[in-house]
């Protein structure tokens, strides 16, 4: 008879959606481009987030955008989570813009602080030069198409404004947090981290796993930032940045090969040189 309840008991706690009512809240600063750092860097804290069983990945953010290939390997990250993943546009005056907009729609919990934007997620041809030719026009026409598609299904993934944020990215519209809420492209605006954590209390979301019910209420706030190495990467896939780093290898490797055996020139040039390269990939 005990084995027999037991049994129950097992069965019921089994069909009950799981509680996140760990001890943390986690918030990640995202400030910036959206660039190959920035991906490592979030990746590893929802990694990190997920492996210690915190109750909430808050990604505090403030972005122009960033790359394609950057926003889709945040999002992926976010899509498998277990842990919940909220989406905040904030201090007042931040944006979500391109890039940006994308990883809000995809989170789970999207939200912004008063006096932030959202929008304006057309893509664009950081190489520049794209032509007037028809081939030109066809393959700016796919890469559209396919950002509009793209951001379609994470909205309607997150029952959001599908409509809306394929005219974000179609037509390059953007709204304020206000008219955000309204249309339903976010689910809520908070005045700062505190307010949110407060306001997603008692939320049940949809992870990879299941509905979970959220229980953030007195939760300790952890804010997590970019180690020396990701800041370094962030600073110098800069375009300004990476281009002074040009000039200075090839000074550099010219002064050593004028003088051969200063060493320093040389040794100074390549590592700056080889830093170039590497942020001239992201451009």
């Amino acid at each position: 008879m005990k084995k027999q309840i037991g049994f129950l008991l097992l069965i019921l706690f089994l069909a009950v959606p799981p509680a996140y009512s760990k001890d943390r809240v986690v918030v990640v600063k995202l400030s910036g481009a959206i660039n190959p750092a920035v991906a490592e860097y979030v990746s590893h804290e929802i990694s990190q987030a997920n492996a210690e069983q915190d109750a909430l990945i808050v990604l505090h953010m403030d972005t122009p955008g960033g790359l394609d290939t950057s926003m889709r390997q945040i999002i992926k990250k976010i899509q498998s989570s277990q842990v919940p993943v909220a989406s905040f546009v904030a201090p007042s005056g931040s944006r979500a813009a391109s890039a940006g907009t994308f990883i809000t729609i995809a989170s789970h919990i999207a939200a912004m602080a008063p006096g932030t934007n959202i929008g304006a997620a057309h893509p664009v041809n950081m190489m520049g030069g794209g032509g007037e030719g028809e081939q030109a026009k066809t393959m700016e026409k796919k890469v559209t198409n396919d950002a509009a598609a793209y951001i379609r299904s994470l909205a309607e993934l997150r029952k959001r404004n599908a409509h809306w944020a394929e005219l974000a990215v179609v037509k390059s519209v953007s709204i304020s947090a206000e008219e955000a809420r309204k249309l339903n492209v976010i689910d809520l605006i908070a005045g700062d981290v505190k307010a949110l954590v407060l306001a997603v209390d008692g939320r049940e979301v949809q992870v990879v796993s299941g509905p979970v019910t959220l229980q953030t209420k007195d939760l300790q706030i952890v804010f997590r930032e970019m180690n020396p190495r990701q800041r370094m990467l962030d600073i110098i896939s800069n375009p300004n940045v990476a281009y002074i780093l040009m000039m200075i290898g090839m000074v550099g490797i010219y002064f050593e090969l004028s003088n051969p055996g200063l060493v320093l020139p040389g040794v100074i040039g390549s590592i700056s040189l080889l830093l170039a390269l590497y942020a001239m990939q992201t451009l």
